[in-house]
Order: structure tokens, then sequence, then C-alpha cells
């Protein structure tokens, strides 16, 4: 069937659309629903995956007919012993693609609804961003240790085994950066980026610190009930510092400096001791 004709006024009244459609500015498109959406697909390509396997894991353990603290978690370990330089670019590898989900919701942050005053991920305030974080390190770092070597005298944890790369050239440096990286990836993501997502969210504070703790421990968990208290402890030691200051940054230099810590230390220390 053929189209009416329009009255030669109609035509001008009615203009027909431009070919090219109006621009849209990104920030003002997201809502509440969406945002929801972001932080269920951001934690799902990241630290919510680690935490649904590592429930599945701390299962698999407990059915087991060996006792927990009898078990061992094992971090670092090699992908070919055998094979130096492809064990190194394994483990550069899986460093450079950890820290992808942190590209995203930097992404996110800047260009989709970013959160008002930032979440403190940069250099401008080098000098007190180290000393601040070596001070949080400090007081973290040794209730952690007594914390785990408790749990694993009351069979609450395993035996965790910070390093398990080759003694070679490059494993200081590599395990260095993997201490960064996690430090990266959790501290971004966990307090950073969540913490901004669920306020706008217009979650309460409270709902929030509690929500990044639990998340943070239960990522852990694969290593024993040790694992996962320590370190939802942590997270909320950090969650109130960020309410507090707003920086992401002295987060990093202290979650790196623990994961130094850690790593460096047990690959140099383990080998003459026993209670580790």
């Amino acid at each position: 069937m053929s189209q009416p004709e329009l009255h030669p006024e109609s035509r001008e009244a009615h203009p027909p659309p431009t070919a090219e459609p109006t621009a849209v500015d990104p920030t003002d498109r997201p809502g509440v629903p969406r945002l929801g959406w972001e932080v269920l697909i951001v934690l799902g390509l990241s630290l919510g995956q680690s935490a649904i396997y590592s429930v599945l894991r701390i299962v698999e353990r407990l059915t087991r007919n060996v006792p927990l603290s009898q078990q061992t978690s094992t971090l670092n370990a090699s992908v070919t012993p055998d094979r130096p330089w492809l064990d190194l670019t394994y483990q550069l590898a899986a460093i450079v693609f950890a820290l992808v989900p942190v590209l995203l919701v930097l992404y996110f942050l800047r260009y989709v609804r970013p959160p008002r005053r930032g979440i403190g991920f940069d250099v401008r305030h080098p000098r007190s961003d180290l000393l601040f974080g070596l001070i949080i390190a400090a007081g973290i770092g040794i209730p952690g240790l007594g914390l785990y070597l408790g749990a694993r005298a009351l069979g609450l944890n395993t035996q965790v085994q910070a390093s398990a790369l080759a003694d070679t050239w490059w494993t200081v440096p590599v395990l260095v950066l993997s201490a960064a990286q996690n430090a990266i990836l959790e501290e971004v993501i966990m307090i950073g980026y969540l913490f901004s997502r669920l306020a706008q969210l217009r979650w309460r504070w409270p709902a929030i610190l509690v929500a990044s703790a639990l998340v943070r421990g239960s990522y852990h968990l694969y290593q024993g009930f040790g694992g996962f208290i320590g370190n939802a402890i942590m997270g909320a030691i950090f969650g109130l510092i960020f309410l507090k200051f707003g920086r992401v940054a002295p987060l990093v230099v202290a979650h790196t400096v623990l994961d130094i810590v850690a790593f460096v230390g047990y690959a140099l220390v383990a080998p003459h001791v026993s209670w580790l």
C-alpha cells in the first residue's frame, strides 16, 4: 500500500532525523541497576571469581582424609622449573594478565560515572604515601604472622608455602613484582573501586566495609580459616583507612611490603627453619 502524501507544511514541521546521532555523555547514562551489573561483572572477572574457587577449594580440602593443618597451600609456583627462561615468561605473563581487571576498573572510574573525589591511586603524595604505607604494614604484619601460626597450631589453617619458584637469578625480582601485582589488584578493586561504586549504589558505609572484608577473606579461604579471618580483618582495617583518608596508594604500599616480606622472606628463611 502506498504511503499517504504529506502536506508541504507537514514536511517542514517534522524534518527527517539527521544522519549523525547526537553524542551522549557516558557519565549521564549509567543508573543504579547498570552500576550494580557492572560491579558483578568486575567481581566475576577478578576477585569474586577467586572467592568462589577458594570456597570450592576449602570444601575439597575439608573432605580429604588428611587434616587441614597437614596440607600445604603453595603460592608463586614454578610452571617449568627445568626451563628457567620459559618459566620466567610464564611468571611475567601471569603478572601482566592479572592486572587487566585493574585497567578495566580504572577505565570505568575515569569514564563511567567517576566518583567525586577519586580513589587516590596516583603519585601526587609519594613520600607521605610511602611512610604511611610502611606504618600500616608494620602494624599489621606481626599480628598477622601470629594469627597464622596460631591458626596452624589449632589445626585451622594449611601450611602456606609462600614461594615455590626455582632458585634462579630472577626469583627475587619476580616475587617482588608478584607482591606489587597482588597489592594493586586487591586494593584498587576491593577498596578503591568497590567502595566507590557501592557508595554510588547508596550502600551505607558499614555494609560496604563488611562486604569488602568478607570477599577479601573469602578469596584467601583456600589457605584455611586462619587465612580467611586474618585477611578479613586486614580488609576491614584497610577499608576504615580509606574511608578516613580517601587514598588507595598507601594501602598498595602496605600490601606490597607485606607480600614482599612474606614471599622473599619465605624463600630465604624457610630452608633454615621448621616453623613456617
